[in-house]
């Protein structure tokens, strides 16, 4: 995920012209590799109304969740949306041994059950709200109000990661629980909400004063970028509840401007999703007609530079991404490299591949 942080600049010999790419650079629809020895296909966008949903629902858990992030060709990092049945449970309370999970609240009400080993306590939850849990902290839920609860929950995807489910004293490991029962093609939320509505619905109690982990999009420090045509604001809440190895903006470009000037990660995973207004991703040289509810997703190491601009009524979305420090991000129009993890940006001289290397 884009940030400006201050950083050093340096340049070298150039023989490019800005605004283009070489052979072993280019932005292409199959992503780059030694002058083109092979081709990916680029999987990019989904619309939540064209994605099935999955029931989970036994006791007092019931919801409809919808792989969002799959569907839009996710890989290290995905984002599900939940919508939470009137007064029941989204899942069984969980904490994630690895992955740092960020969730946003699209609309309803309802609660956060939160609990650190300290004993549960539940807090408030409304639309706009951004809740971060951190890998290895608290064990969570939501509950919703009598108008339901919906909201995205996302999250990285580490092959290894743990989950633990305290309240029923059963965890599972990458394919298997802890007593060596094969998940299979059966999410674990589905067997265990089993256990989970047997030990009855978290004690909620009086609720309490919000942690500084829930924030809401309209208490954050609003900024303003401008150059040129790009010309956006941001709203980084991430940040702002305490994420750590995640982060995820609130974005709105006003009508006709552009966001942050293409570029592409080689090592950071990013997805949007569409609020509000209309807009246009561009993808190197294509063009597509976004819409509340389209879920763009940028694997690193595509090649494949993206940017965004608004329509005649604006864009407004989210930019949740993944924290690398060995992340570098690329800018085909203008032909610079950042080096992320140490604040370098700069030009380079492209070169073919054989390009010096002795005929003999």
């Amino acid at each position: 995920m884009l940030s400006a942080p201050p950083m050093r600049s340096f340049s070298t010999h150039q023989r490019q012209t800005p605004g283009t790419t070489s052979s072993a650079l280019s932005a292409t629809a199959g992503g780059s590799a030694i002058a083109g020895d092979y081709a990916r296909r680029v999987q990019h966008m989904a619309h939540w109304d064209d994605v099935a949903g999955f029931r989970l629902e036994a006791g007092h858990i019931a919801g409809t969740w919808f792989d969002l992030g799959s569907a839009a060709g996710s890989v290290g990092a995905g984002v599900k949306r939940i919508q939470v049945d009137p007064g029941r449970w989204s899942s069984p309370a969980h904490v994630e041994g690895a992955e740092e999970e960020i969730f946003y609240v699209l609309g309803g009400s309802g609660l956060s059950w939160q609990d650190d080993g300290r004993g549960g306590a539940a807090y408030e939850v409304r639309p706009g709200d951004c809740l971060v849990h951190r890998a290895a902290a608290e064990a969570h839920t939501l509950c919703a109000g009598s108008d339901g609860l919906d909201v995205l929950a996302f999250g990285q995807r580490f092959p290894n990661g743990t989950t633990v489910l305290p309240r029923v004293a059963v965890a599972w490991m990458s394919a298997a629980h802890v007593e060596v029962v094969p998940i299979g093609d059966e999410h674990p939320f589905t067997r265990e909400a089993e256990r989970e509505a047997a030990v009855g619905e978290p004690e909620v109690g009086e609720l309490m004063e919000r942690p500084s982990t829930i924030v809401n999009v309209a208490a954050v420090r609003e900024v303003e970028r401008e150059h040129g045509r790009s010309h956006f604001l941001e709203r980084d809440f991430g940040r702002t509840a305490g994420s750590a190895s995640t982060g995820m903006n609130w974005v709105r470009l006003p009508p006709g401007k552009l966001g942050w000037p293409p570029h592409c990660h080689s090592a950071e995973e990013e997805i949007f999703v569409v609020l509000e207004g209309a807009g246009t991703l561009v993808l190197d040289a294509d063009e597509y007609a976004l819409r509340p509810g389209h879920v763009v997703a940028r694997p690193p190491g595509t090649g494949v530079a993206h940017s965004f601009g608004a329509g005649a009524g604006g864009l407004t979305y989210l930019a949740y991404g993944t924290r690398e420090p060995n992340d570098i991000a690329y800018f085909p129009r203008s032909n610079k490299v950042w080096f992320r993890g140490v604040g370098l940006i700069g030009r380079l001289e492209p070169l073919e591949y054989w390009e010096g290397e002795p005929q003999e």
